[in-house]
């Protein structure tokens, strides 16, 4: 019998056993390892790093990306062809790529073996994304969607979850029910941010809850995947964010780059330049070292 004696923000132990028993962590060896080709995003030995700009904007683009990544001996690659914002509102700057950016993505896909993750924002796109996308993220402001969730988990792909900025761990862990109950098992949570009274910067509308990736690791047996780019909206804190992440416990971290972040179409002001990602991985993977682990 399902009651909801204690409802609120926290987790209780009443949760855990009716509210989300496929989510809860059985024992503390309890873990699920999300195999895609082999790469293993979740595993003890894995630190899985997805790079990419924030808009897919052109077949060169991507081209570069890729490139850049694989040269690294880095293989997943993300971005977006469809871009929920704030406001309604486009310029001649910034637009989307829709079905457009899809074919780069595939395009990519298919020439330089990438893996790739991308949003999927509607119902009617999961029948066109086919082979081209290996892992659907669903982003913050869809989190709590649950039709549109039970639509992807039905693909059976890999998904991401993103918590939403004004989402409690308990209102994540329940979306994340819902798709693990439709037998969707290949599922992964990210952090990306959340909302507070007061920040450090006037553009850093979040900050990344690094309390939340100790805590989903304890509570859940779920890859748990951070967004520093997204939480801070500065390019010169991804790197130290990523790196506590990292130390925190974090599966994985989700990274904005672009070759002139200067002219991205979207969110350009936390995005690294080439040479700032280098210098990125290089210190990951110093910190993967010394967990023992690898940065893939």
């Amino acid at each position: 019998m399902i009651e909801n004696k204690f409802p609120g923000k926290d987790i209780t132990s009443e949760d855990l056993k009716t509210k989300f028993p496929l989510c809860n962590k059985k024992n503390k060896n309890h873990k699920t390892v999300i195999n895609i080709d082999g790469l293993k995003i979740g595993a003890n030995k894995n630190i899985v790093l997805f790079a990419g700009p924030n808009m897919v904007e052109s077949y060169k683009l991507m081209t570069s990306v890729s490139k850049e990544l694989l040269k690294n001996k880095l293989i997943f690659v993300r971005g977006g062809a469809f871009k929920p914002l704030t406001f309604p509102y486009r310029s001649k700057h910034y637009y989307e790529t829709r079905e457009k950016g899809l074919e780069f993505l595939a395009y990519i896909r298919k020439k330089y073996k990438c893996k790739i993750i991308t949003e999927i924002m509607e119902s009617k796109y999961l029948d066109k994304i086919g082979d081209i996308v290996d892992i659907i993220q669903i982003g913050a402001r869809n989190m709590q969607n649950y039709p549109f969730l039970i639509d992807v988990a039905k693909t059976n792909k890999p998904i991401m979850l993103k918590r939403h900025f004004g989402a409690s761990l308990r209102d994540l862990l329940g979306a994340a029910e819902y798709i693990l109950n439709e037998g969707n098992k290949n599922l992964m949570l990210c952090e990306r941010g959340i909302v507070a009274p007061h920040t450090h910067s006037a553009v850093s509308r979040y900050l990344l809850d690094i309390t939340a990736i100790v805590a989903l690791k304890e509570i859940t047996h779920l890859p748990v995947i951070s967004d520093p780019s997204h939480a801070c909206f500065n390019s010169r804190w991804v790197k130290s964010l990523s790196l506590a992440s990292t130390a925190a416990g974090a599966d994985g971290i989700m990274i904005e780059i672009h070759p002139d972040p200067k002219n991205a179409k979207v969110d350009n002001l936390q995005t690294l330049n080439y040479k700032q990602f280098r210098d990125l991985l290089k210190s990951l993977k110093k910190i993967a070292k010394t967990l023992n682990k690898n940065v893939i």
